[in-house]
């Protein structure tokens, strides 16, 4: 009898401790609700084409604001999360650094961070913080990563500090091997500065994972996605990942002259990608956050 309680007592207590951990495991992958973002044109959804009266990017050139032909890869993803517009905050302007460098029209990544903490205190644990950015700094003239990392390491802890839980920060494409760079007295250089970025970034994120342990960060990594396509472009169905769909890039007279296939194009223009190829960097960054187990991938779906 006394043996039949023990057990009794003790399966209970194993049930107990299974409904805690699946608590608790069940907790850390709910839905994300929202979406905040934070970068340049990559991202930028149309906070440049509003700020200059729907003058640019130029329309039907580029699609409602966006510097592609398309939506953009945030508005994919926030679709894979089943999130609505209202859900999806974007702070991202074209044209945008990393911190004070060069242009000082657009508001840049810290300006941007430091505008919504100002007025979103406490931020939403349950949202998703995104920060893609640095390509202008370089594009602009910066010769070492050492600021835009430090920038972008304090924009993610003045996120965290606000209460940020869930963190997803993109790193950069070779800019040495795009269409307008590329053939360029500068390729080389421009190729090395991203490797010296995406290696101070890793570093960096890693270091921030460590000391906030509670705090989910994530890589969005658009270099190895890039170079895939450029090796391998029949994977992503693209045959030209070499120039740009718009013919005549710099030529204002030719801009609007677009191929008839952009689709499998892998670069819009010189610089900025297709809406082809946002889709996919679009369901690439929901891989890395369902991989990561900030959703549960029993209730989300890529479209």
């Amino acid at each position: 009898m006394q043996r039949k309680k023990w057990f009794s007592r003790t399966g209970i207590a194993f049930l107990i401790f299974i409904m805690v951990v699946a608590a608790k495991f069940m907790d850390k992958t709910h839905s994300i609700a929202e979406i905040y973002v934070f970068g340049d044109s990559l991202s930028d959804t149309g906070m440049v084409f509003r700020a200059t009266g729907g003058m640019y990017p130029p329309n039907p050139t580029y699609f409602q604001g966006r510097y592609s032909n398309g939506r953009v890869w945030i508005e994919y993803l926030a679709e894979s999360l089943h999130l609505s517009s209202k859900q999806t905050n974007n702070f991202a302007y074209g044209g945008s650094t990393t911190g004070s460098v060069g242009n000082s029209y657009v508001p840049s990544l810290l300006n941007q961070v430091q505008s919504f903490t100002q007025t979103h205190q406490p931020t939403n644990p349950d949202a998703l913080y995104v920060l893609w950015a640095g390509a202008n700094d370089y594009l602009q003239g910066v010769s070492s990563a050492t600021v835009p990392i430090k920038n972008l390491t304090t924009a993610i802890n003045s996120l965290t500090d606000a209460g940020a839980k869930k963190i997803l920060v993109g790193n950069l494409p070779d800019l040495g091997q795009l269409p307008a760079t590329k053939n360029s007295s500068n390729s080389v250089n421009l190729s090395a500065l991203t490797q010296a970025h995406n290696q101070g970034l890793r570093r960096s994120l890693k270091i921030l994972s460590q000391q906030h342990s509670d705090i989910e960060i994530v890589q969005l990594d658009a270099s190895a996605l890039y170079r895939n396509a450029i090796t391998n472009p029949a994977d992503f169905n693209f045959t030209n990942v070499i120039s740009s769909c718009l013919a005549g890039v710099g030529d204002a007279s030719r801009r609007h002259r677009a191929c008839s296939n952009p689709d499998q194009f892998l670069f819009w223009d010189g610089i900025h990608p297709t809406a082809a190829a946002h889709r996919i960097i679009g369901k690439t960054a929901f891989s890395a956050i369902q991989e990561a187990g900030m959703i549960n991938p029993r209730s989300m779906l890529v479209p």
